[in-house]
């Protein structure tokens, strides 16, 4: 979001696809983490067998990113070298998520990986699309807005990358925790969606006729209004969902078509 505020029009950035490119995919929401082997496993067997030439993850790839200097070891260092081997073989590009916003330059240098901001207007296949998270648009949670505000500002993240990463780790967690109680509280069937009239807005002012954004958790495609489309990524859960999902919507020249990649691990 811009600066001066949640109703203000951002910056959209454009990105053009590469002439020699066949097919692009999007994936959002691993939140990968220690607890889910599965769909670790799962998102290395994707990023082995995609035949994409591009692959782009918008946001919340992982569950939680306290600072690049965790990707040194544990976990953090096994999808450091998971992401560095898949972009030595074709274009990753990263957008932060709300849980992995702290994902910063050295991260994506190292692992050569392409930044997304967010939003950014991708043109190909003689389209212009939009591509979001999606939390700058859920406009209805507040509580969830003002927090972003918050840890958005350069000077709340120098002054929380400055503290030890054991202290920022038992941070993230208890950020975590409040998230899930947050989670238990909120009223079953209700869920905060991205504000329409604001999205329609950015896809006028940016000329793109289809936003494609994750954080909802809520999959599936609908019409904003006429002529404005959107198209809502899955989350993966491939250690405790019932079906697995591990989703990817695919974009080529004859349009977008939705995979499931929740293939079984051994």
């Amino acid at each position: 979001m811009s600066a001066d505020g949640p109703t203000a029009l951002p910056t959209f950035w454009e990105v053009e696809a590469a002439a020699d490119w066949s097919s692009i995919e999007f994936i959002s929401d691993l939140h990968l983490d220690e607890n889910t082997p599965k769909t670790f496993d799962a998102f290395a067997s994707y990023l082995t067998t995609t035949t994409a030439d591009a692959v782009f993850i918008l946001g919340d790839l992982f569950e939680v990113w306290v600072g690049d200097d965790s990707r040194h070891e544990g976990f953090e260092a096994r999808c450091a070298d998971l992401l560095s081997d898949a972009a030595s073989r074709r274009t990753l590009g990263f957008m932060m998520g709300n849980r992995d916003f702290l994902v910063g330059a050295d991260m994506l240098k190292a692992c050569g990986l392409m930044a997304l901001s967010d939003p950014t207007v991708m043109i190909g296949f003689g389209q212009r699309v939009m591509l979001t998270h999606g939390d700058a648009l859920c406009l209805s949670d507040v509580d969830y807005q003002r927090f972003r505000t918050q840890v958005r500002n350069p000077a709340w993240r120098a002054e929380f990358l400055s503290r030890p990463l054991a202290e920022r780790r038992k941070a993230a967690r208890h950020i975590r925790e409040e998230s899930e109680r947050r989670k238990r509280e909120q009223v079953v069937g209700q869920y905060f969606d991205i504000d329409t009239v604001t999205a329609v807005r950015w896809m006028h002012e940016a000329g793109t006729p289809l936003i494609i954004h994750g954080h909802t958790h809520m999959p599936g495609s609908d019409v904003l209004a006429p002529g404005f489309e959107r198209q809502v990524l899955s989350d993966w859960d491939v250690d405790h969902a019932n079906p697995p999902r591990a989703q990817v919507l695919r974009w080529n020249q004859d349009g977008l078509t939705r995979l499931s990649r929740a293939c079984p691990v051994a």
